[in-house]
């Protein structure tokens, strides 16, 4: 009688992969313990206080438990579409944000393909750390030089336009609010510029440099040479630093507002950040407070995810 083959499937070979994973799991032991602090400061500090997002669903108080507090559901959220001030909170808020998304996206990039094509190392080096030193001075100090520059008692800026011709007498900048979000966009695009370009730098350094020899041999210019080899080099960088921007757009805080705004630039100067401060801790609404805050970050959330989805739909690159 002949034997009937044996039809079940193959078992897959899991034992192995498992086995795999531990052997590389205990080889990679120090990695993993070097990382602990870093995931438990994660969880601390980024996670963990999301727990108090109960406090939008709340009347909060102070001396009472959370279990405690009268629960209000969605009073608060419905309280805020219905302010008015949100709503010239939000247009300020998404007007600096796109700025800053253009200028403070688009200019790092031309300034590291620029600093880039400098041969001469020492001055590319000098360059490279006078730009990104300001990064690194606090928003107070660099909102009293802004401050000091476009000033109209000796103002650099105003003395410069009047000198030129431009201008018959000083113009008081930071006391006109169509002036405002070109202020800020301004001052942060000096502040970070150098800073955000260090990781364009670093991506351009891991471009072959046999591809900028054929395109010597094939007659290309220097600017064609950046066109066709560095800027498509560097584009999975420059994409999955675009989403995070993205994700980021309506996070822009509130210092440099804070510092540069005045009682004459309020309804240019108010963003989400201090409509929280002012409107909700401020006058002890930490509930309302919360609420805002809340729909920042959900917002944030879907605005990373769609820009996640479009990129990876478009052009097949994403943060995951």
């Amino acid at each position: 009688m002949k034997a009937m083959p044996d039809r079940r499937p193959a078992a897959e070979p899991l034992a192995p992969i498992r086995r795999g994973a531990l052997r590389r799991a205990f080889r990679n032991r120090y990695l993993y313990l070097m990382s602990l602090p870093f995931i438990a400061w994660a969880f601390v500090f980024t996670y963990l206080p999301l727990w108090g997002w109960v406090m939008a669903f709340q009347k909060y108080s102070p001396k009472l438990s959370v279990w405690e507090r009268d629960w209000v559901g969605f009073a608060n959220f419905r309280t805020l579409f219905q302010d008015e001030t949100f709503y010239l909170v939000m247009r300020n808020t998404l007007a600096m944000s796109f700025m800053a998304l253009i200028a403070g996206f688009t200019i790092p990039i031309v300034f590291a393909l620029l600093l880039n094509e400098v041969k001469n190392m020492a001055f590319k080096k000098t360059v490279q750390t006078i730009s990104y030193l300001p990064h690194f001075v606090s928003w107070a100090v660099v909102a009293g030089i802004v401050s000091k520059m476009l000033s109209t008692d000796n103002g650099a800026v105003n003395d410069l336009l009047m000198a030129l011709g431009i201008l018959d007498e000083p113009v008081q900048w930071l006391a006109k609010g169509k002036y405002f979000w070109g202020i800020v966009t301004i001052s942060d695009v000096w502040k970070e510029t150098g800073w955000n370009a260090i990781i364009y730098l670093a991506a351009m350094a891991g471009v072959a440099p046999e591809l900028y020899e054929a395109a010597k041999v094939d007659g290309a210019n220097r600017l064609r040479q950046m066109w066709h080899i560095t800027l498509p080099g560097i584009r999975p960088t420059i994409i999955i630093l675009m989403i995070l921007s993205i994700g980021n757009l309506i996070n822009i805080g509130f210092e440099k507002q804070f510092l540069l705004g005045n009682n004459l630039v309020v309804d240019y100067s108010k963003v989400l950040d201090l409509y929280a401060l002012e409107y909700g801790i401020k006058i002890n609404r930490i509930s309302f407070a919360t609420a805002i805050n809340m729909f920042n970050s959900v917002v944030a959330i879907m605005l990373l995810f769609t820009a996640n989805g479009l990129f990876k739909r478009f052009t097949k690159e994403s943060v995951f």
